[in-house]
């Protein structure tokens, strides 16, 4: 049966006023200011609650990681009511530093099954590595014929990583790009950034140097020091989009870091955001003393977006680095816009800004505050 939303703020996020929403078959079929309501359409009231679309966490250990400090180290799975609760409805899990003990066919069989529990999951191949880690023979097969893949992940700038040349880079990149193309997919090359003293360097010389499209290159945990930050913002102005980590990796509170570039003239449009959910972090005491292990929250996405709306950032504009940011980056066009014809994925908040109900492909997951369905094991 057809769901009819009816008197929504509807935030597409651009703001779009009170508006009905008519959902059917996962999607968005009608958009209108007044939409009558008939005996084939289950009909729910928003009561005049900010409806936005769902959150998009395009950097999440779906399956886990961490293990720096053994074995009891390692973090567990994501479940898919924890995602829920945060309002996040699409999400792109990936390996971490760990490409032995962590498979990329189990990351594929998590995404398998949050697709089965009601949210839309995709994932990278490939981890901080330059080895292969793929469930085909290659990175233009996988493009090409495992649907749920959307790029690779590597690591640069870091003494965990592969010290990979441009050359590798540019390699990697040409095959992501190519598989993209036949299989309709826009691909990128998800690039985790480390803390050591060459940062971007290498982005822009691929850029640069070898002209390769700028589009295809999506740099993670920019964030991590201020002066990378700085180089962040001079690639996002070459055309780039920057990943801002929330829930890890930060010298700072990531809204303030959107802040800052907006006020250096970068535009909100070439930022997004993501949790890095999952991540093993250390716990340390008030000396910086090493006391214990955490898993990295995968709620922040949802709290830095309201710390840059409370900041003074409309909220059309704070909303999209969660939104069609992620959509834009990943090429999901049917992700991250309220609009006809895209999947029905929403969250709808109070005028405090607080998650009260989350639709995933057209199915209340949440409603009122309290969860409409449970992972399978529960």
């Amino acid at each position: 049966m057809m769901l009819l939303i009816r008197n929504a703020h509807v935030f597409a996020p651009e703001d779009l006023g009170m508006q009905d929403i008519l959902l059917g078959e996962g999607k968005i079929l009608a958009i209108d200011s007044k939409i009558e309501a008939n005996k084939h359409f289950k009909s729910w009231d928003a009561q005049g609650q900010i409806v936005t679309p769902g959150f998009i966490d395009q950097h999440i250990h779906i399956i886990g990681a961490g293990g720096k400090r053994g074995f009891s180290s390692m973090t567990p799975e994501v479940k898919m009511t924890d995602l829920v609760q945060c309002g996040t409805t699409t999400v792109v899990g990936l390996l971490g530093t760990d490409g032995s003990t962590r498979s990329i066919k189990s990351l594929y069989a998590k995404v398998r099954s949050l697709e089965m529990e009601g949210l839309s999951a995709y994932m990278y191949s490939g981890y901080y590595g330059l080895d292969p880690i793929h469930i085909m023979s290659r990175m233009q097969e996988e493009m090409i014929f495992i649907d749920k893949v959307l790029g690779c992940k590597i690591a640069i700038a870091d003494i965990r990583s592969s010290y990979p040349s441009e050359l590798d880079l540019l390699r990697l990149l040409r095959e992501i790009r190519v598989g993209g193309m036949i299989a309709n997919k826009k691909g990128i090359l998800h690039i985790h950034l480390g803390n050591l003293k060459d940062q971007m360097d290498l982005l822009f010389r691929v850029v640069e140097e070898y002209e390769f499209p700028i589009q295809h290159i999506s740099p993670t945990h920019v964030g991590r020091t201020k002066s990378l930050f700085d180089q962040a913002i001079a690639f996002g102005k070459l055309g780039g989009m920057i990943d801002i980590t929330t829930g890890a990796s930060k010298y700072t509170d990531p809204h303030k870091s959107v802040i800052y570039a907006m006020d250096q003239g970068l535009s909100i449009e070439q930022m997004t955001f993501s949790s890095d959910g999952n991540a093993g972090l250390d716990r340390l005491d008030e000396n910086k003393n090493f006391i214990g292990v955490r898993a990295a929250s995968f709620a922040e996405n949802f709290h830095e977006m309201r710390a840059l709306h409370q900041s003074g950032l409309a909220l059309e504009e704070a909303l999209k680095p969660i939104t069609s940011g992620p959509a834009k980056n990943l090429g999901l066009a049917n992700k991250g816009r309220i609009k006809v014809g895209a999947d029905a994925d929403f969250c709808i908040l109070d005028d405090q800004l607080q998650l009260q109900s989350v639709i995933a492909r057209g199915q209340m997951m949440m409603e009122n505050g309290q969860l409409t369905v449970k992972d399978t094991f529960e």
